[in-house]
């Protein structure tokens, strides 16, 4: 047990350093100052547990991953300057204040950990099979996170790979002074891991873990990035037939009330006095200000104008039944404005998921419907049509007043705006605009507003050639790394 103990004290001494490592050594993040001491599988457990608790940060997997996607891509808006969060969606980047360091930081305590523990477990298993299952998690886990870490910081792939990303760390080495790879480099060894991680990873549902088919996702997600179409399908279409199924027109709705959905492939665990973030959680972020069971909410994010008016394409749409009146409806500038969504309390209810706290919310990272989506595109690239199609409209099947696409109707286009209702506040559309080279328009001028709000940063459309479509390395990363190994993104 006091081992058990001595790696649940590792895990909590990680996230406090984070806090104090500017004011102390000046170490950079991608380290770790000591190993975790594992001698059986369920201390592997223990350390497991710690990394997903760590991933759940608010500043990462927790809320801020999701709230880029969609505040970068120009499905939210805000109503007025300054209540917090709103640099995601102004742009508002600097190397020395707005930087999101979260992402890097808790990036690589996570990286870390997962270092540590596949480092012990080498030292302890010997022929034994019994760690494959944690060591395939493990495994996939730092691919996931290498992959994300290249997209907040390097270029797109398509774009340009050459650029540079972010280091790569497999090993521990507190003294480390780590350059950074490129697009290329990073995407590579993400896969490699991912691939590394599918040859032991069990396929059962794990709930708050990541099975074979979560590996499977995000390889699916990266061979889009990477423009290799054939390999997307037939991840997406494995992946089809695997233990889960798409939610009925009925079912949809109700789904966001309940913990571990049938469409649910990568969902972490979020409980009452573990990962709740309360008012600063991923659902109050959307929630409209002064909400009557959320008080506290502020409305950080309202839906924009273009996203409604994809969504007033069909009143019958079924996911309306989790978007409510945001604050310019209650003040009476747009009357109706259906702006603020409740997916991630529970829905319209506004009683969570079946816990306590209507917060403490498990995080859906990836559903079955994305991976039809992300499989109509696939076939899309590659030309066919009906393919295509017929992916497509098991998706649209939720808005019933449109008509169904077919091979002469679908255009690309229309699949990513079918994505951006379905996957609305789930972080996905800024990647999706990005890897398709698409000018992305935000709205500034928001329905009922005063005129347009000043937004000095960036101009009220961009395309991937902005160079704040990437993050700044903090300086104090770069000056505890060193100016010349830890290289500055252009234009900051």
């Amino acid at each position: 047990m006091k081992k058990l103990y001595a790696i649940l004290l590792s895990v909590l001494c990680l996230a406090s350093v984070a806090g104090c490592n500017k004011f102390l050594d000046m170490k950079p993040t991608n380290s770790l100052d000591s190993e975790s001491s594992i001698n059986s599988v369920a201390d592997a457990q223990v350390a497991l547990n710690g990394l997903m608790r760590q991933m759940l940060s608010g500043s990462f997997y927790g809320r801020n991953f999701f709230l880029y996607g969609d505040a970068k891509g120009g499905d939210f808006t805000v109503v007025s300057n300054g209540r917090g969060y709103d640099g995601l969606y102004t742009f508002g980047h600097t190397p020395t204040s707005g930087t999101y360091s979260g992402f890097w930081t808790v990036g690589y305590k996570c990286i870390a950990q997962i270092n540590s523990t596949l480092e012990a477990i080498s030292k302890v298993k010997g022929e034994s099979s019994d760690y494959d299952d944690i060591e395939g998690q493990l495994y996939t886990l730092r691919g996931m996170l290498y992959f994300d870490l290249a997209r907040l910081y390097g270029r797109d792939y398509a774009y340009d790979k050459s650029a540079l990303a972010v280091p790569i760390v497999l090993e521990l080495n507190s003294t480390a002074r780590i350059p950074r790879s490129t697009v290329e480099e990073v995407y590579k060894q993400a896969l490699s891991d991912l691939t590394t991680g599918a040859k032991t990873i069990g396929k059962s549902k794990k709930n708050g873990f990541i099975n074979y088919y979560g590996n499977l996702a995000i390889q699916a997600r990266m061979a889009m990035h990477m423009q290799q179409w054939n390999t997307a399908l037939s991840l997406c279409k494995e992946i089809m037939d695997g233990p889960y199924k798409l939610y009925s027109n009925a079912n949809w709705v109700g789904s966001w009330a309940k913990q571990w959905g049938d469409e649910s492939i990568i969902e972490f665990a979020v409980n009452d006095e573990e990962a709740d973030l309360g008012i600063g959680s991923l659902g109050i972020m959307m929630v409209r200000s002064g909400d009557p069971v959320n008080t506290r909410a502020t409305g950080y994010f309202v839906a924009s104008d273009f996203w409604l008016d994809r969504m007033n394409e069909d009143p019958t749409d079924i996911r309306w039944g989790v978007m409510d009146e945001d604050e310019l409806a209650d003040a009476g500038k747009v009357p109706g404005r259906l702006g603020s969504c409740y997916k991630y309390v529970g829905g319209l209810a506004r009683k969570g998921d079946g816990k306590a706290a209507p917060s403490a919310v498990n995080v859906k990272l990836c559903r079955l419907s994305e991976i039809y989506l992300i499989a109509a595109e696939a076939a899309f690239h590659n030309g066919d049509k009906g393919t295509a199609a017929n992916y497509l409209k098991e998706i649209s099947k939720r808005s019933p007043g449109l008509a169904e696409p077919t091979s002469s109707t679908i255009t690309l286009d229309m699949i990513l705006n079918e994505k951006s209702k379905e996957c609305y506040g789930e972080g996905l559309r800024f990647w999706d605009r990005i890897r398709n080279n698409q000018t992305i328009e935000f709205n500034d001028i928001i329905a009922g507003g005063e005129g347009e709000l000043p937004h000095p940063n960036r101009a009220s459309s961009i395309d991937r050639t902005f160079f704040r479509c990437i993050l700044p390395i903090d300086l104090d990363e770069i000056n505890a790394t060193g100016k010349d190994i830890l290289i500055q993104n252009p234009g900051y």
